[in-house]
């Protein structure tokens, strides 16, 4: 175990994000070879190499896209193994990669403290193995209660109490990691009627969409009405910013969802089954890929409404891919603020640092750019109408899993765009600026500034 070794020479040679983007691409490879190993298929089930990488990349990705149904391609181990894969995708690499390491009993020096901060976008080195070491243990006490809840429940589904754990385990970790992946066939149709099972779902969908750092502080909030400390709590700028944004944009998408669909798709349908259905699309937007319906039955400006949200998708530091959340309210505040007239973007007690506010219009110019790409090439190269290409897309870019159902009818050429761009989603934009720029200089000199017109 050479993970954060200094001895270890590649890594030297390598910068931070090289070396994330490395143990990613590594982690691909592997899962690419144990998902091709027969043994794991159901009988007489023969996969491509294309479409066996593709899966990898959607289960490191979590993202949930898939070119074959995974219920008919892969047997109880497969199943299993497949569920592995999305643990490491959705917890992380680094958190997974420091549990093991500390097993170990090793250390964790400087250049593995700097590959934690870079894949969990932390802003600096102090407290990092304890977080990931928090991180760890939450969403594995989350996966394990909605596996107790789901299995139990699916008993009324179930033959066996062996298919019933299967379906709750695989179930809970697809939900609570936001994959999108199903082993029912029909991802969550079949349950459509159930409110139950649903709201499970649901929960498990924001718990693990909203962001580890907001988990840890609610957390720490919930230790301390334990042990009777009586002083007040004050949340992080972060955890209010991200939260009122999170559900700020559930509830956005859920009216839009209702507006657009009443006299559509819920046209027939009675007060509580448009309620669950607005709810649990607008919930899988943020990132969880999982659906109660046929996304293709909905309208042309339902379908834009989803895709502006998965293209918006999670939180930051969660396992959900995107813009992120706080990207997006930052580019709302500024806007608002240069039109009042405002210097500074002052929200919550506190003012946001000018670097934050830059870097999200990067972050938000450079994804635009290349989803825009993205739909160009795609248009050109596949034979599919341009909604259902935006629609992939953007649910590729925000590591949703949400199809039109094209998918599996790409070429091998726009399954490897789809893949390039759920793998960008999962790394983050700002690794894949740092993995394509050269070593950061300092300039020699300075030339004198002068103003150009602007809009």
């Amino acid at each position: 175990m050479q993970l954060f070794s200094k001895e270890f020479k590649i890594t030297k040679q390598l910068s931070t994000i090289h070396l994330i983007v490395s143990f990613y691409i590594l982690a691909i490879c592997v899962s690419t070879i144990l998902l091709s190993i027969p043994l794991f298929h159901q009988p007489g089930v023969e996969l491509s190499f294309i479409d066996t990488l593709f899966t990898a990349i959607s289960a490191i990705s979590v993202t949930g896209l898939s070119v074959f149904s995974t219920a008919e391609t892969f047997n109880g181990v497969g199943k299993v193994v497949l569920t592995v894969i999305l643990q490491f995708g959705g917890i992380g690499i680094m958190t997974l990669g420091t549990f093991i390491y500390i097993l170990f009993g090793k250390k964790i020096g400087l250049r593995g403290r700097q590959l934690i901060r870079i894949d969990q976008n932390q802003t600096n080195l102090s407290g990092l193995v304890k977080l990931m070491l928090k991180i760890l243990k939450i969403i594995v006490v989350i996966e394990l209660i909605g596996t107790i809840i789901l299995s139990i429940y699916f008993l009324n589904y179930f033959d066996t109490w062996q298919q019933a754990l299967l379906q709750g385990f695989f179930g809970a970790v697809s939900a609570t990691t936001n994959a999108g992946f199903d082993i029912t066939g029909n991802s969550l149709i079949p349950f459509a009627n159930d409110y139950f099972v649903q709201f499970v779902n649901i929960v498990l969908l924001i718990l693990g969409a909203i962001g580890f750092p907001v988990l840890i502080e609610v957390q720490e909030l919930l230790k301390g009405k334990y042990n009777d400390i009586n002083e007040k709590y004050n949340f992080s700028l972060f955890t209010k910013l991200t939260t009122t944004t999170f559900f700020g944009l559930v509830l956005a998408g859920w009216f839009l969802i209702y507006i657009f669909e009443r006299n559509g798709f819920f046209a027939d349908k009675s007060w509580h089954e448009t309620f669950f259905y607005s709810l649990f699309q607008s919930v899988t937007t943020r990132n969880g890929g999982l659906a109660t319906m046929d996304v293709s039955d909905f309208s042309a400006p339902t379908l834009l409404v989803i895709s502006v949200l998965m293209f918006i998708g999670a939180s930051p530091s969660s396992v959900g891919g995107g813009i992120r959340t706080t990207t997006f309210a930052i580019m709302l505040l500024a806007i608002y603020n240069y039109g009042k007239g405002n210097s500074s973007i002052k929200i919550f007690g506190r003012e946001i640092d000018p670097e934050d506010i830059t870097r999200s219009f990067i972050v938000i110019s450079t994804a635009i750019m290349l989803c825009i790409s993205a739909i160009i090439v795609l248009t050109a190269t596949e034979n599919f109408t341009l909604l259902s290409i935006v629609f992939e897309v953007t649910s590729a870019f925000g590591t949703t899993g949400l199809s039109m159902g094209i998918t599996g009818d790409l070429s091998n050429f726009g399954k490897c765009v789809i893949m390039f761009l759920m793998f960008v989603g999962r790394i983050g934009i700002f690794s894949f600026i740092f993995l394509l720029r050269g070593r950061e200089t300092k300039d020699l000199y300075r030339y004198p500034t002068e103003r150009i017109i602007i809009g």
